[in-house]
């Protein structure tokens, strides 16, 4: 069954997600050619307790650290670790907390540096492309809805959608129903209705939709060895338009 939260609910949920947004663009900013991922893991876990929440991440199903961080070919999961960014890369940063038994969960994909225009494309057609899901979380309107304006801003480009991973519910547990595929016709699953709130996350190929798990068991990456970018937001559906919940209050993430 999926969960229609309370306007109080909804309030620690604002809350959680903008810790989320805050970590999102200090991490953006620390983001440099030779900083390793496990500094910016550490960064992103001080920000966390000195906002008085709990990563989301750390222990669930195992995973081994606050956050996570895919670098180039690598889709999601990546775990941090002492590798060091250098320039020309992109690094995906995947944030989640919890604050007062409640989750906010979100993604950016940044360049390290200078970056080609291929890559920037890359990342500019996969924010657009949450962007495009986020518009179709309104009151009426079909689960799929999302699914399909994510698929149809992706291809329309020549980039490919993952079909292994999904955006999610969310509330007092990280994963809720309903489950949202990055592709699909419109007009199908359930109807959107105010109160649910849903983690939105496209990840984009710049090859094939084929990906594989590593022998950590987390870090997804793509089979052709090509870029991969991810992206995600916290929203609520409202009577009106999506309210973002994982937006930075002091810089949107949205350019």
């Amino acid at each position: 069954m999926i969960e229609l939260k309370s306007p109080s609910q909804l309030q620690i949920m604002r809350r959680a997600g903008r810790v989320v947004g805050e970590i999102l663009e200090a991490l953006r900013e620390a983001v440099r050619p030779g900083i390793s991922t496990l500094e910016l893991d550490e960064l992103a876990l001080r920000l966390m307790i000195q906002r008085k929440s709990k990563p989301a991440f750390k222990g669930y199903r195992g995973f081994p650290a606050h956050i996570c961080t895919s670098i180039n070919e690598e889709v999601v999961h990546g775990i941090p670790s002492q590798r060091r960014l250098k320039e020309g890369d992109i690094v995906g940063l995947d944030v989640g907390v919890v604050v007062d038994g409640y989750y906010g969960d979100a993604a950016i994909t940044v360049p390290v540096g200078q970056i080609t225009a291929e890559a920037a494309r890359l990342l500019q057609v996969t924010e657009e492309s949450l962007a495009a899901g986020i518009a179709m979380a309104t009151t009426g309107n079909r689960l799929s809805d999302i699914s399909h304006a994510v698929q149809q801003a992706v291809e329309s480009k020549g980039y490919s959608v993952v079909r292994e991973f999904v955006g999610h519910g969310i509330g007092t547990q990280l994963h809720e129903l309903p489950q949202i595929p990055n592709y699909g016709k419109p007009g199908s699953g359930p109807r959107l209705k105010e109160g649910m709130v849903l983690a939105i996350e496209p990840m984009v190929n710049q090859g094939g939709p084929e990906i594989e798990i590593l022998p950590d068991g987390w870090t997804a990456v793509t089979k052709d060895g090509k870029l991969a970018a991810h992206f995600e937001h916290t929203v609520a559906v409202t009577s009106g338009a999506p309210e973002i919940l994982t937006e930075c209050q002091k810089k949107k993430l949205f350019r």
